[in-house]
Order: C-alpha cells, then structure tokens, then sequence
C-alpha cells in the first residue's frame, strides 16, 4: 500500500475484530494483547480498520479494558466455553450500528486498507468472502447484517461453523492470490519470532 494512501470511511459500515479466541496455540494466552514487532496483534489490525468506521466492535472474553481503548463497542460470547467465531459474528450483528459488518480475525497484521476496500466494494444482499487458491476465508467477510436471523436458526440448530453457515448463502467471492500475505493468521508462536517486515499500518 502506497503511503501516500489516505483511506476513505466506508459507507454504511461496521467492522468487527474477532480477539474471543482461546488461544490454544499460544498457550492459552490472549493472542490480540500477543506482539509482533512493535506493537500487539490487534493494534495492527486496529490501526488498518480504525479510519474506515465510526463503529469498531471487538469481539473478546478476557481483557475487556484493555480492548475497550481500541473500540467503540465490545461484545462477548453469551458462554465461556470459547465455542468460536460464528457466535462472535452474531453478536456483533445484534448491536451494529450500520447496515453492514465487515469481520477481521485479530491475528491478521498484514492486512491493508485495500483489501478492506476490495471486500466493500461487492456490498449487496449475499455475503462477500475472501478465497485463496480456491480455499473460502469467512473470517475476512462482508456481512449485510440482515443476515443475523439467518445466522441465528443456524446457531441453534447446531451449526458451529461460520464458512458453512454462509456457504449455504451462496457468497461473493472477493479472490486473493495464493500466497497475498494480508490474509496470513499469526496464530502460532513461531511466525511471531522474526517479523522480516512489518504492515504500513497507521495506529490509533
């Protein structure tokens, strides 16, 4: 991203950061408060989505002051078994504030204002998701959040994954490269090690 790139809100948006995760490959630790280089996991991804809404909701079980510095909503899982990301997601559809919920996982710290962008740009009644190599990314996702009823009967009837909750909407596919490093999940301990390079984020 060049750094001359000043980002524009977008429209009728909120943006959902996923940090609810337990962590289990690192630990058990709280991987959005984990860093790489000089900054944690989640203020990178914070700095990226911070200028495109005037609705950032985090989604966390632990940690809740320190998240709410970077937010303007929190939302919580209803358990506290960690029971994963599609129940992140409705909650997050039941209190955003505009008609469309843009999901980031908060282990993602390459990832740019544009690819943002790219995943607005389809917005309409279908999901829109990344897919790499022919792999769907639900956790980098646009939402109308007219989809939480949906979501909802598929939650209780005992549906836990998100990529086949929104498969069966049949979503616009936003196709990234192979190897597009933006969709990279830090989640294990050692690609935290060595960082080559960090994102051209702009932090909050």
């Amino acid at each position: 991203m060049s750094p001359t790139h000043h980002p524009k809100r977008l429209a009728n948006c909120s943006i959902l950061l996923l940090a609810g995760g337990r962590g289990q490959r690192m630990g058990g630790r709280d991987k959005g408060w984990i860093r790489w280089g000089d900054h944690a996991l989640i203020e990178h991804v914070q700095g990226v989505a911070r200028p495109l809404t005037d609705d950032l909701i985090i989604s966390c079980n632990r940690n809740q002051d320190r998240y709410r510095t970077l937010a303007d909503q929190l939302v919580s899982d209803p358990t506290h078994d960690f029971p994963g990301p599609l129940i992140g997601i409705i909650e997050a559809l039941k209190v955003a504030r505009h008609p469309y919920l843009l999901v980031l996982p908060c282990d993602a710290p390459k990832v740019d204002h544009q690819l943002l962008e790219q995943l607005h740009r389809h917005a309409g009644p279908r999901p829109v998701m990344a897919r790499q190599g022919g792999y769907w990314q639900p956790l980098f996702s646009l939402l109308p959040v007219s989809l939480l009823p949906f979501l909802q009967e598929q939650w209780q009837a005992g549906q836990r994954s998100i990529q086949r909750a929104l498969r069966e909407l049949e979503p616009v596919a936003l196709e990234c490269p192979p190897d597009d490093p933006r969709l990279s999940n830090f989640n294990e301990p050692d690609l935290l090690k060595s960082p080559a390079d960090h994102p051209r984020t702009t932090l909050a």
